[in-house]
């Protein structure tokens, strides 16, 4: 009979998984790669790719391992973890710039004292 990890898993690990499926996926972004050409690399589907992304618990600790090599190499879970990867600080400080627009004529004028 085939069981759902979701349905057997405590609330507080299914949230760990989906937040080791979220740093995957921002690793991957951060490092410009495709979830495809990830998934080929590691040799999986990008069925897989998707699932372990989403936080799937059901997914093998093994291929899960396989898809962060791909995306990053000799990186670790615990680095993952740790978020220590320079994409991701890179990603981190490209969020973090925004656009700065000049005031508007009227906006100008409310300001002037």
């Amino acid at each position: 009979m085939k069981v759902s990890q979701l349905s057997v898993l405590s609330p507080a690990m299914t949230q760990q998984s989906a937040q080791v499926g979220q740093l995957l996926a921002r690793l991957r972004q951060a490092r410009h790669i495709k979830q495809a050409d990830a998934a080929v690399r590691a040799g999986l589907s990008r069925n897989t790719a998707y699932r372990i992304e989403k936080g799937d618990p059901g997914v093998a600790f093994g291929q899960l391992l396989r898809y962060l090599d791909a995306i990053s190499p000799g990186a670790t879970l615990a680095s993952l973890l740790a978020e220590t990867d320079p994409a991701l600080k890179a990603l981190q400080s490209r969020e973090a710039t925004r656009r700065v627009r000049d005031l508007s004529a009227s906006e100008l004028q409310s300001l002037d004292f």
